[in-house]
């Protein structure tokens, strides 16, 4: 492995956490204040030692069903919908409490896959995440099964998981189950089965060993877990599988210990990133720039700022991959953009002050930030 499972935990400071139906309700006995109770302590420590934390939490499903007396999962949509609507309320309720009693605030966030395929809800909720962390808020985000029906017919939030590491540029994913990690073969089944410390992630033998059924309260197994973690891995992050009521296992693992299977990325994480962008084929527009900002993006890796764009290109939405082109035509960078076309004719040439006045708001200050450039040239 070109990574130990010391150096990749001990050195993530953006992490996800999943944690799973079976241990958020105590196997369907309603919510486990404990168990949440002592991931919220932990979460409390990743905080102080300098690093941000997002929470992935099912149990919604499982809190209403409960609350609504039922003991079998219902088949029926708009019964599920329901379940979750009465849940989702004691779910967050429960990580608000717990969270602030360690010192922390909270927010609830539920996020559709049609959210995170559309590119401008997808950058909304990047920017919201992003600035949750930053105020030292812990995102609580779980999927909005009310509103949606192939996500909860479909879905599962090992995946949800992984699209937030990718949303957020995680450095890893922490997803806590009932189980130790992953084997060579249901050692239910294969007394001989081996447990796997460290693989690689993305590697097609894991999707073989992890063929199973998972428990009767969540929709997914190992197998989603295992595709998780490689969906994770495109964007730089390595994943954790571990049992989630292991002792400090948040801790432990942030400290380097190894537990469970960890599933290293072989990707870089800002290569990832800049690949994407670099291999896009089709680019809607583009933005020309005087030799002032040309130089800058070039040679001091700066972001584009919209006082140094002459021309606006072609017709785009926010979030949309457009290139950077030189006064002579030549594009010599490409990247997300941060506003429209429409909009970022009216900034042209205008300093970040003006924008409120120019847009009816105050957006970021960049035509394209930095660390959504890649330079061409």
């Amino acid at each position: 492995m070109n990574q130990t499972s010391a150096s990749v935990l001990c050195q993530a400071r953006r992490i996800v956490v999943k944690v799973g139906s079976s241990l958020v309700t105590n196997e369907g006995r309603g919510l486990d204040e404990a168990a949440i109770e002592e991931w919220s302590r932990q979460i409390a420590a990743l905080v102080r030692d300098g690093r941000e934390v997002i929470m992935v939490s099912s149990g919604a499903i499982a809190e209403g069903m409960k609350r609504l007396g039922w003991t079998r999962r219902p088949k029926e949509i708009h019964e599920l919908q329901a379940a979750a609507a009465v849940g989702q309320m004691g779910l967050a309720q429960m990580y608000e409490t717990r969270l602030k009693a360690h010192g922390l605030g909270s927010a609830q966030v539920l996020l559709t896959h049609a959210d995170l395929a559309d590119r401008e809800r997808y950058l909304n909720a990047r920017s919201t995440l992003l600035t949750l962390l930053k105020l030292g808020v812990v995102p609580v985000i779980n999927e909005n099964d009310t509103v949606v029906n192939d996500e909860i017919k479909f879905g599962d939030n090992d995946t949800l998981g992984a699209l937030v590491a990718n949303l957020v540029e995680a450095d890893a994913l922490i997803i806590l189950t009932d189980q130790k990690g992953l084997y060579t073969a249901d050692p239910r089944e294969e007394p001989t089965a081996k447990f796997v410390h460290e693989a690689r992630a993305g590697d097609p033998a894991l999707e073989a060993m992890a063929g199973g059924a998972g428990s009767s309260l969540g929709k997914g197994g190992m197998i989603t877990k295992i595709l998780a973690a490689k969906r994770a891995a495109g964007s730089g992050a390595s994943s954790v599988i571990a049992w989630g009521r292991e002792p400090d296992a948040l801790v432990r693992l942030a400290q380097g210990e190894s537990i469970g299977t960890l599933l290293v990325a072989q990707t870089a994480k800002t290569q990832a990133r800049k690949q994407w962008m670099a291999d896009h084929l089709q680019l809607r527009g583009a933005v020309v720039v005087d030799a002032g900002a040309a130089a800058k993006l070039q040679e001091e890796g700066k972001s584009l700022l919209p006082i140094g764009m002459t021309a606006v290109e072609g017709e785009f939405s926010r979030g949309e991959v457009i290139a950077v082109r030189d006064e002579q035509g030549q594009e010599i960078a490409r990247g997300l953009a941060n506003y429209a076309s429409a909009e970022a004719r009216l900034l042209c040439r205008k300093p970040s002050g003006d924008f409120e006045k120019l847009l009816g708001y105050t957006g970021e200050p960049e035509m394209v930030h930095r660390d959504n450039l890649v330079l061409t040239r």
